[in-house]
């Protein structure tokens, strides 16, 4: 059979009609933005950790930051220091090393505190799971308040968790 009658019996192949995924950004950062300024009066500070991952989980979370995502225009902003974060979004299998400075920016965090373990390693360790360099999971050091699963997760997973977790929060 040559290429070109392939081609012709071959029906038209599209993808599925949805909610256009930018939409679906746009609504999700909205929500955090609207829930931050009603638990916190101001926008949301973020703190990224690593605690010994293979940096998947950084390159998505980095994304949010980027024209397509653009969570700074929702009122999302990452921060150097804990103590002026809200939230800590983990990544990685906790390793040895990373145990007690973990421990101490969790313990820098005002309260009342989010904790966010992001990925499959963050989780259960993943493909680190029963090293030696390695503690365990995120809860296993510091509590935690939102799992996201995957490796890695998409960003408007972790935004989706980010939601979740302030959802989880006692209003005022």
């Amino acid at each position: 059979m040559s290429l070109f009658a392939k081609i012709w019996r071959t029906p038209a192949v599209t993808e599925a009609v949805g909610q256009d995924p930018e939409a679906q950004v746009a609504v999700v950062a909205r929500q955090i933005g609207e829930r931050a300024r009603k638990l916190f009066g101001r926008s949301l500070h973020i703190v990224e950790v690593d605690a010994g991952s293979c940096n998947g989980c950084e390159l998505e979370i980095s994304a949010l930051g980027n024209p397509y995502y653009d969570m700074e225009r929702f009122g999302l902003h990452f921060v150097a220091s804990p103590r002026h974060a809200d939230c800590l979004l983990v990544t990685g299998p906790v390793t040895r090393n990373m145990a007690e400075p973990l421990k101490r920016t969790y313990d820098a965090t005002p309260d009342p505190k989010i904790v966010i373990a992001i990925g499959d390693c963050a989780i259960n360790c993943g493909v680190f799971k029963d090293s030696y360099a390695v503690v365990g999971g995120v809860d296993k050091v510091i509590p935690v308040n939102v799992f996201v699963p995957g490796c890695p997760p998409e960003p408007v997973d972790i935004l989706r968790g980010i939601l979740s977790a302030l959802d989880r929060l006692p209003r005022k």
